[in-house]
């Protein structure tokens, strides 16, 4: 995989990746380089099939601190123009991550601020450890949490969006699992033992359902019944039934034997 300089990218022989934060002397805060780097990244992430599922992790102390103060100092600087076109590169990497094609874990330890929940919320799951700390904090320093809103709204509600964004007050992980940020938390100690698990469990499934069922969701999004939507759910299930996939994995629940994709079970 591309070699970058703010951030890492490496495929795990099992087959998944994990996309690393790589600034820990800065706290892995972002910036534009950072960001730039994040959308190539995704897309290369998106450019490979083999891929079953993605993770995405800070390295060091920390997730992610948010943004880097000194860029934001150089952005205050900068026209209304430029400034949007900042944004709009930020907006990027959060779309683009939220409808990646394969499966998303983010894994949390230490500080998540500011634009670090965009990442978080992006991501279709996200474990974390109980002493992390988040916060939306851009009211602090007079800004507000823009381009990442309608993510983290979507993961906590538009009640405690509102309120965690008015205040700017800092919460830890057994809260950010009650609001839905994280799916579960752990003791940081536990955190990585944890996560293999959660591995274990993505790699019992089948690499192209999770894809189908990933896409078929952000169709259903809310689940608002309609006659189309009828349409698409028959339709997705009559293909993955009569995909190659789809007719291995009945056919080993059948035989009671694993299917191909699973490695053999000690």
């Amino acid at each position: 995989m591309s070699d970058f300089t703010h951030i890492e990218l490496s495929k795990d022989p099992r087959g998944f990746a994990t996309l690393w934060l790589n600034r820990p002397e800065k706290n892995n805060a972002f910036n534009a380089a950072v960001i730039r780097e994040l959308i190539h990244a995704l897309d290369e992430v998106e450019s490979d099939k083999s891929l079953r599922f993605l993770l995405l992790r800070g390295r060091g102390k920390h997730f992610s601190a948010g943004a880097d103060l000194a860029w934001m100092q150089q952005a205050a600087e900068l026209d209304y123009n430029a400034n949007l076109q900042d944004a709009r590169e930020l907006a990027e990497v959060m779309a683009n991550l939220y409808k990646l094609p394969l499966p998303t874990l983010a894994v949390v330890q230490g500080a998540a601020f500011g634009g670090a929940l965009g990442l978080i919320a992006c991501c279709d799951m996200a474990i974390g450890a109980d002493d992390a700390l988040f916060s939306l904090s851009e009211v602090k320093i007079g800004l507000m949490p823009a381009v990442i809103s309608p993510f983290v709204a979507k993961a906590i509600g538009e009640r405690a969006m509102r309120r965690y964004s008015l205040t700017a007050e800092r919460f830890n992980g057994h809260s950010a699992r009650e609001l839905g940020l994280l799916a579960e938390c752990y003791p940081a100690s536990a955190l990585d033992e944890q996560l293999e698990r959660w591995i274990s469990n993505l790699l019992d499934n089948g690499p192209q359902a999770m894809r189908a069922c990933k896409a078929l969701l952000m169709e259903v999004g809310a689940g608002t019944l309609s006659p189309q939507l009828r349409r698409i759910t028959e339709g997705a299930i009559a293909r993955i039934r009569t995909s190659p996939e789809g007719q291995e994995g009945l056919k080993a629940f059948l035989e009671k034997r694993q299917p191909n994709w699973q490695e053999p079970k000690a």
